[in-house]
């Protein structure tokens, strides 16, 4: 069975001056840092970031369709001399509050007419359910993994949903603090199979020296 790792990226930082939840709006791209954040990625993956290493044999490219993990996408792309393909699948998860802020004391939550999306946080009730984030998610990792079979696949995608699906695979509930997840800007979730079979995973953020530097800004 040939080994094979899909990397799940999550973009770097975006240009988010207002603070709303973005979600899957149109028109949010990459901050600065958050280039510079993907270039430290492709360094990283080709061998040549601030910790050396040797190049990862990355033959497949791929992202979610909204523009920040576009951009994200297209240094490694570029490094590896491939085009990055898309795919829907791995696009933000839908929420009833993009667009708006988000907080105790904004007007999202003053406002009565917000609360009956707030009712059950185990589906959850303001946005898609978690389990149809995961179906998906492990769908287009699936294609990614035939596509570069015995080699390395990179797919960029967003936060909720590479959470959810390291959740699933790891046995743990789907339903959790948003605070805990350990997915930051332009992190790594690899994946390791033999053949379909998972055999490990491993998280790593090459670009943690940017992080501090950050600003903790909401996503979706």
């Amino acid at each position: 069975m040939p080994t094979t790792t899909v990397h799940l990226l999550r973009h770097g930082e975006v240009h988010n001056p207002e603070g709303v939840l973005y979600g899957r709006l149109e028109g949010f791209r990459l901050s600065e840092r958050g280039v510079a954040m993907a270039e430290r990625i492709a360094e990283h993956l080709v061998g040549r970031g601030p910790a050396g290493g040797e190049r990862r044999d990355v033959v497949h490219v791929v992202a979610s369709p909204l523009q920040r993990a576009q951009e994200t996408a297209a240094p490694i792309a570029a490094a590896f001399g491939l085009e990055t393909a898309t795919d829907e699948r791995l696009v933000e998860a839908a929420n009833h509050f993009e667009g708006r802020t988000f907080g105790v004391g904004d007007g999202s939550l003053r406002r009565p007419a917000h609360w009956p999306y707030l009712w059950n946080p185990f589906r959850p009730s303001w946005g898609e359910p978690y389990r149809e984030q995961v179906a998906r998610m492990l769908a287009a990792v699936a294609s990614a993994r035939d596509a570069a079979a015995g080699h390395e696949a990179v797919v960029v995608s967003h936060q909720l949903p590479i959470w959810v699906t390291r959740s699933a695979l790891e046995g743990r509930r789907l339903w959790h603090d948003p605070r805990r997840r350990e997915c930051s800007v332009a992190s790594l979730t690899s994946l390791h199979y033999d053949g379909d079979r998972l055999t490990g995973l491993t998280y790593s953020e090459p670009a943690g020296d940017l992080l501090p530097q950050a600003r903790a800004l909401p996503g979706a």
